[in-house]
Protein backbone atom coordinates (compact mmCIF):
# COMPACT_ATOMS: atom_id res chain seq x y z
CA UNK A 1 0.00 0.00 0.00
CA UNK A 2 1.32 3.37 -1.07
CA UNK A 3 0.54 6.85 0.48
CA UNK A 4 1.62 10.36 -0.89
CA UNK A 5 2.74 12.48 1.87
CA UNK A 6 2.39 16.19 0.75
CA UNK A 7 2.87 19.34 2.68
CA UNK A 8 0.50 22.27 2.12
CA UNK A 9 2.55 25.37 0.96
CA UNK A 10 0.44 27.68 1.84
CA UNK A 11 -0.55 27.24 5.91
CA UNK A 12 -0.03 29.29 9.10
CA UNK A 13 1.56 26.07 10.76
CA UNK A 14 3.06 22.98 9.67
CA UNK A 15 -0.07 20.75 8.00
CA UNK A 16 -0.28 17.56 6.15
CA UNK A 17 -1.81 15.49 3.23
CA UNK A 18 -1.27 11.98 3.28
CA UNK A 19 -3.47 10.34 -0.05
CA UNK A 20 -3.67 6.61 -1.27
CA UNK A 21 -2.56 5.90 -4.94
CA UNK A 22 -5.87 6.47 -5.91
CA UNK A 23 -5.85 9.86 -5.17
CA UNK A 24 -8.22 10.03 -2.30
CA UNK A 25 -7.19 11.26 1.36
CA UNK A 26 -6.03 8.53 3.79
CA UNK A 27 -5.25 11.34 6.27
CA UNK A 28 -4.55 14.95 7.42
CA UNK A 29 -2.14 16.14 9.29
CA UNK A 30 -2.28 19.86 11.56
CA UNK A 31 0.23 21.09 14.02
CA UNK A 32 -0.91 22.76 17.75
CA UNK A 33 0.70 26.09 18.08
CA UNK A 34 3.14 24.99 21.19
CA UNK A 35 6.35 24.50 22.71
CA UNK A 36 8.39 21.71 20.46
CA UNK A 37 5.92 19.85 17.71
CA UNK A 38 2.61 18.92 18.32
CA UNK A 39 0.71 16.94 15.29
CA UNK A 40 -2.71 15.58 15.20
CA UNK A 41 -3.67 13.07 12.69
CA UNK A 42 -7.15 12.74 11.37
CA UNK A 43 -8.76 10.12 9.41
CA UNK A 44 -10.40 10.65 6.40
CA UNK A 45 -13.45 11.25 8.64
CA UNK A 46 -11.33 14.52 10.66
CA UNK A 47 -11.43 12.03 13.81
CA UNK A 48 -8.33 12.62 15.57
CA UNK A 49 -6.77 8.91 15.62
CA UNK A 50 -2.81 9.89 16.07
CA UNK A 51 -0.66 12.52 17.74
CA UNK A 52 3.32 13.44 17.72
CA UNK A 53 4.18 15.41 20.19
CA UNK A 54 7.91 16.89 20.98
CA UNK A 55 9.57 16.20 24.33
CA UNK A 56 11.16 20.10 24.66
CA UNK A 57 13.62 19.43 27.79
CA UNK A 58 15.29 16.68 25.88
CA UNK A 59 18.68 16.67 25.58
CA UNK A 60 18.58 15.08 21.84
CA UNK A 61 15.26 15.69 19.94
CA UNK A 62 12.39 13.38 21.76
CA UNK A 63 9.12 12.41 19.98
CA UNK A 64 6.42 10.74 21.38
CA UNK A 65 4.02 8.81 19.49
CA UNK A 66 -0.09 8.34 20.65
CA UNK A 67 -2.67 6.57 19.18
CA UNK A 68 -6.05 7.40 20.55
CA UNK A 69 -4.64 8.93 23.30
CA UNK A 70 -2.12 6.38 24.52
CA UNK A 71 1.55 6.29 23.91
CA UNK A 72 2.99 3.56 21.84
CA UNK A 73 5.99 4.39 21.27
CA UNK A 74 8.71 6.93 21.35
CA UNK A 75 11.26 8.09 18.66
CA UNK A 76 14.31 10.01 19.76
CA UNK A 77 18.05 11.06 18.01
CA UNK A 78 21.09 9.37 19.15
CA UNK A 79 24.65 11.08 19.08
CA UNK A 80 25.95 10.32 15.71
CA UNK A 81 29.39 12.49 14.27
CA UNK A 82 28.25 12.04 10.69
CA UNK A 83 25.08 11.09 10.15
CA UNK A 84 21.88 10.82 11.92
CA UNK A 85 20.57 7.97 13.49
CA UNK A 86 17.31 6.95 15.43
CA UNK A 87 16.42 4.95 18.23
CA UNK A 88 12.61 3.68 17.91
CA UNK A 89 11.38 2.46 20.90
CA UNK A 90 8.40 0.64 18.81
CA UNK A 91 7.30 -2.67 18.59
CA UNK A 92 11.22 -3.49 18.30
CA UNK A 93 11.27 -1.65 14.91
CA UNK A 94 14.50 -0.27 13.47
CA UNK A 95 15.14 2.06 10.49
CA UNK A 96 18.19 1.83 8.01
CA UNK A 97 19.03 3.85 5.36
CA UNK A 98 20.14 7.14 3.94
CA UNK A 99 18.15 9.95 6.55
CA UNK A 100 19.99 12.95 4.68
CA UNK A 101 18.49 12.61 1.15
CA UNK A 102 14.79 10.76 2.70
CA UNK A 103 15.54 7.07 1.28
CA UNK A 104 15.02 4.59 4.53
CA UNK A 105 13.46 1.52 5.52
CA UNK A 106 11.83 0.37 8.54
CA UNK A 107 12.04 -3.24 9.74
CA UNK A 108 10.87 -5.33 12.31
CA UNK A 109 11.69 -7.67 14.94
CA UNK A 110 12.24 -10.75 12.55
CA UNK A 111 13.95 -8.27 10.23
CA UNK A 112 10.62 -8.16 8.19
CA UNK A 113 9.98 -4.87 5.93
CA UNK A 114 7.72 -2.84 7.47
CA UNK A 115 7.62 0.33 5.18
CA UNK A 116 10.03 2.15 2.64
CA UNK A 117 9.94 5.84 2.81
CA UNK A 118 11.76 8.36 -0.15
CA UNK A 119 11.23 11.72 -1.34
CA UNK A 120 10.17 13.04 -3.99
CA UNK A 121 11.44 15.98 -5.90
CA UNK A 122 10.81 18.52 -8.02
CA UNK A 123 7.68 19.72 -6.08
CA UNK A 124 6.42 22.69 -4.44
CA UNK A 125 6.51 21.03 -0.89
CA UNK A 126 7.77 18.71 0.77
CA UNK A 127 6.41 15.47 -0.92
CA UNK A 128 7.54 11.84 0.24
CA UNK A 129 6.06 8.37 -0.95
CA UNK A 130 5.85 5.73 1.86
CA UNK A 131 4.95 2.07 0.48
CA UNK A 132 3.83 0.24 3.54
CA UNK A 133 3.88 -3.50 3.64
CA UNK A 134 1.06 -4.25 6.00
CA UNK A 135 -2.18 -1.79 5.73
CA UNK A 136 -2.25 -2.06 9.10
CA UNK A 137 0.51 -0.58 9.69
CA UNK A 138 0.14 2.45 7.76
CA UNK A 139 -0.89 5.11 10.81
CA UNK A 140 2.33 4.15 12.67
CA UNK A 141 4.86 4.62 9.97
CA UNK A 142 3.29 7.75 9.11
CA UNK A 143 3.48 9.21 12.37
CA UNK A 144 7.41 8.01 12.45
CA UNK A 145 7.83 10.17 9.16
CA UNK A 146 6.19 13.23 10.83
CA UNK A 147 8.56 12.60 13.84
CA UNK A 148 11.50 12.48 11.53
CA UNK A 149 10.44 15.47 9.30
CA UNK A 150 9.91 17.39 12.39
CA UNK A 151 13.35 16.48 14.07
CA UNK A 152 15.18 16.89 10.30
CA UNK A 153 13.10 20.55 10.37
CA UNK A 154 14.18 21.85 13.55
CA UNK A 155 17.71 20.60 13.20
CA UNK A 156 17.75 23.16 9.51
Amino acid sequence: MKLLFKQRVFSWLDSYDIFYEDGSVAYSVKSELSFGHHFNVHDNLGQVVGAVQQRVFAFFPRFDIYVNGVQMGTISREFSLFSPRYNFDFNGWRVEGDFMQWDYSIYGVNNEKIADISKELLHWSDTYVIDVCDPQNALYVLMFVLAIDAEKCSNN
